[in-house]
């Protein structure tokens, strides 16, 4: 009797990569981890842009106000730089960071709640 050898299960691949809510998490995480690993905020872009237009309308309008927290952030961050010779830059400075924060929890309970983001193009809360 010839024994037939079941073939090796195929390579399962991370979900956290693929398109869709974990990935969006993963993003939002990778953000607010900028604070303390400075090069992680980049690392979420790159993944953001790459699954954007990929998954569920719903889960992209996540992609987009992630996109848009990043690059509003950076243009926030700078103006803040140059204004920081005047004193009045590390004010907003605080204020840019919280902004941010806050624009990364929002986006984090409105996935967990599986409901997508009300104004994505928004450049406030």
């Amino acid at each position: 009797m010839e024994k037939t050898e079941t073939p090796p299960p195929g390579r399962q691949t991370d979900t956290w990569l693929e398109p869709g809510k974990t990935n969006v998490q993963v993003i939002y995480i990778l953000y607010l981890a900028g604070f303390i690993i400075g090069i992680t905020p980049l690392i979420g872009i790159v993944l953001a842009y790459v699954n954007r237009g990929r998954s569920d309308a719903w889960v992209e309008t996540h992609y987009t106000w992630a996109i848009r927290t990043f690059w509003i952030g950076l243009l926030y961050a700078l103006i803040s730089f140059v204004l920081a010779f005047v004193l009045v830059g590390f004010l907003l400075m605080l204020a840019t960071a919280v902004w941010f924060i806050l624009r990364c929890i929002f986006g984090l309970q409105a996935l967990t709640r599986d409901e997508p983001m009300k104004n994505p193009q928004s450049w406030v809360l």
